[in-house]
Order: C-alpha cells, then structure tokens, then sequence
C-alpha cells in the first residue's frame, strides 16, 4: 500500500509595488494637510483674530491719541524746531534729546522723543509739539517710535504678551501655513482635475451635495482662491520673525536680506565752532533729497554727526538716510532705496504689506478679508473632521501613514528637503521631526490595537 504525502505548496509572492511618485506625493500631501492642519489650525486662528486688530491700529491711534497727534488749528507759518525742542526740554528738564519727528502732514504735530531716567532705567518720552503755537498737546512713552496702542497690539499679534514662548509660537504656526496651504491646493487640484471642467475647480456648485461632501465643495473652493493671500500673509509675517527672517546671529546675513545702515563717523571737532543746529540739519537733508516725515537723530556727543531718515510709510517707497556734519552742515554720507540689495527691497515691501501700510487701506482691507476667508476656512475643515468622528470608536478620518512608502530618490529628495527646510525655516523643521516622530508612534499604536 502505498501513500501520497502531500507537501503544502508555498506560492512565491511578489511585494506589491511602490506607487508611482505623483500618488505618493497625493498621499503625503493628503496626511499633512490633515493632521498638521488640525494641529497648527488653533495658532492660526489666534494669528488671524490678533492681525485683525493689529492690521487697523492707524484708526485705532488717529482715535485715542487724536488730541496728540492732531493740531489745533492750521496756520501759514511754522515755529523753529529748535523752538519746539526747547519746549520740551523746558516741560522735562532732566531728560536729553533724543530724536526729533518732523509733522508727517499740515495738520500733525511735531513729536520730540526725549531719553527720560526713572527707576528702571532710561525710557523714550515722546513729547507732541504743536509746530504752529509751540505748545505742548500731550506726551506719551514709546518705544522704538511708536505709540502705546501700537506696541500693545504689536506684540499681542507677535507673542501673545508671552516674550520669547509667543514668539516661537507664532513663528511656528507661521511656518506650518504654506505646507498645509499647498497640501490643499495639491488634494484639491489632483481631485478635480480628471473629474470636472475648470469652472466646477474653480466655482464647484454645492447642488445635489449635502454633509461632507457639500462642505468639501466649499471648503476646496475657498482654499483654493485663498491659497495666494495666505501664502503671501505667511511669507510676509516670516521675513520679519526672529529665525526665518532676522536670524538669531545679526552678522549672519548671507543673501543681503538686511537693509544698508549708515555707519555715522566720527567728524573732527572743531573747537569754538558753532553748531548747526536741529533746523539747518533737516534743511540740510531736504537739499539732499529726503522728502515726508523725517526721523532726526540729535547728536549725543560733539564728534558724532546728526542723522536723519525717511519714515513715511506706503508708495511711493521713502527709504533715503544721509549724515550731517554738525559744524558745516554738509552731508557725509547717504544712503538711497537704490542701495538696497533686491532681498532688502523684498523684505522692505514685505514689512509694509504685512502690516497694512503698504498701500493704504486697501492692503488693510486685503489682509482683513485674507484673516475672515482663513478663519471661515479653519470652521471648515473642523466641521469636516467632526463629521467623520473619530472619537467613536473608530479613526476612519485619519489618512493612512505614507513615509514607509517613500525609498530610493524620492526618499532622499525629503531628506534634502527637510534639511533645507531646516536652515530657511527652523521652527517648521524642528517640529516636522516631532511630527513624523508622533505620526509613527500614532501608527504602531493603532497596529497594535487592531
């Protein structure tokens, strides 16, 4: 009797293959606008409600500060600024002068900025000086040149009140808004582009929609047309944050992104000369080509020069700076707009068009409707993940982990990436390796549990 053993038969099998690239690419775009959008969105919604306000301090200032800023009545001829000066000094004879704000129209006043001593150190003391009467309008502590209101909401909107924790906060969120902003443009572009014709990408109509897939229609759409404001909002707010845009070392400046400044020499003292004065050094300056509201430096020692500076804001771009000689009145050195380097010229116009000065109250009103558009946008995509519902017993709503997936050059393509993204954006690489670090351990949990 004979017996047949059967052996089992082991069928070789073929790993599956890698997607192509561009669905990778999908993939991973899909997994970062997700969960990096439900992460960074709460930032980004402080962000926007704190630049809401900040973006309108001008009316907030020309309303609270308006018997200081504003004179009394116009007339044909002006007091001396030295007149104006001693003012001042008179009402605060134990504080130095400072700078001196020459009237940015007819119907402003002249700000004195005196160094006044207290007990916790020397503060600027701006004093407003009516230049038709020579009366004092009022006085306000300032910093750096601006009011009170100013410095409140500008550091409201930069840190929180927080110092350095806010700052890095915000930078943070910053830094995450143009990932995620192009995650959706790429999920949103890759999703209609076979399906629908341009006006449906563009324009989707919500009819026969309802629930998700109603708010996907309107979440796409809006994101879609908001994508270049946010991207130019984010861009903006980075150039002036501590370490994409100044960088922690001030002598690290390699792509010239820092504005030329004057290096003010030493002039020879001339013993028995007689000083110009503040009057002859802005006149000095207006020969020189300056124009608008002048920032005029007093000098604080006999060999140092006056300096005087464009401050106006807006188009056309006022960026001129000379030194004055305080003996001859003759300009040593000067610096014009065409000196700056082309990412100076960038970062310039970038400071204005994010904080609304750029071209008046248009570029406010851009910027207010970009901030409302974002906020909308973020209740959104909250409504979206809400209905798909996490948090009953099952995370269909997170998108599947992607990084395992990556090999080969596009695998070294993300390390190229993430380093060089490390460099332009710190904050964004730092926390991208929290990310994909959490992302991992997010993923093996679940494969454990199932």
């Amino acid at each position: 009797m004979s017996s047949t053993s059967t052996a089992p038969s082991h069928r070789a099998t073929r790993p599956s293959p890698r997607p192509r690239l561009n669905t990778v690419l999908q993939l991973v775009a899909r997994r970062l606008h997700f969960l990096a959008g439900i992460v960074v969105a709460p930032f980004l919604a402080v962000l926007c409600l704190t630049g809401l306000v900040y973006v309108f301090s001008p009316q907030i200032h020309d309303s609270l500060y308006r018997s200081d800023l504003h004179v009394n009545q116009v007339a044909e001829v002006q007091r001396p600024l030295a007149e104006q000066v001693r003012a001042a000094l008179t009402a605060h004879p134990e504080a130095t002068l400072k700078s001196v704000l020459t009237p940015p129209a007819a119907d402003r006043t002249t700000r004195v900025v005196l160094a006044v001593p207290g007990p916790a150190g020397t503060a600027d003391r701006t004093v407003f000086v009516d230049p038709y009467t020579g009366l004092i309008n009022g006085e306000l502590t300032t910093v750096e040149n601006r009011l009170p209101a100013n410095t409140w909401l500008r550091q409201l909107h930069g840190n929180l009140q927080l110092g350095t924790p806010g700052r890095i906060y915000a930078e943070l969120a910053a830094s995450w808004v143009p990932f995620v902003a192009v995650g959706g443009l790429v999920l949103w572009l890759a999703r209609t582009r076979r399906k629908r014709p341009v006006r449906e990408v563009l324009l989707p109509s919500t009819r026969d929609k309802t629930g998700w897939t109603r708010l996907r229609a309107i979440h796409g759409a809006v994101g879609l047309w908001l994508t270049a404001g946010l991207l130019l909002v984010a861009v903006t707010g980075l150039v002036m944050s501590q370490f994409a845009g100044g960088r922690p070392d001030a002598a690290a400046d390699p792509i010239h992104l820092r504005a030329p400044v004057l290096t003010a020499a030493p002039v020879p003292v001339r013993p028995g000369a007689e000083a110009i004065g503040i009057d002859r050094a802005v006149a000095a300056a207006e020969a020189a080509g300056l124009s608008g509201e002048l920032a005029v430096i007093a000098p604080p020692r006999p060999d140092v020069p006056y300096t005087a500076t464009e401050i106006a804001e807006g188009l056309p771009i006022h960026r001129g700076a000379v030194t004055i000689d305080p003996y001859t009145a003759e300009v040593t050195e000067r610096i014009a707009w065409d000196d700056y380097s082309l990412p100076a010229k960038l970062s310039a116009l970038a400071t204005e068009f994010h904080t609304g000065t750029l071209f008046g109250p248009a570029n406010q009103i851009v910027l207010a409707l970009v901030a409302v558009a974002t906020l909308v946008l973020l209740a959104l995509g909250y409504r979206m993940w809400w209905i798909h519902n996490p948090y009953k017993g099952r995370w269909t709503s997170l998108p599947r982990p992607v990084w395992r997936q990556l090999a080969g050059g596009p695998l070294i393509a993300v390390l190229l990436g993430i380093a060089l993204l490390a460099w332009v954006l710190p904050m964004a690489g730092a926390s991208l390796v929290v990310f994909v670090a959490v992302d991992a351990a997010l993923s093996w949990f679940k494969r454990r549990s199932a």
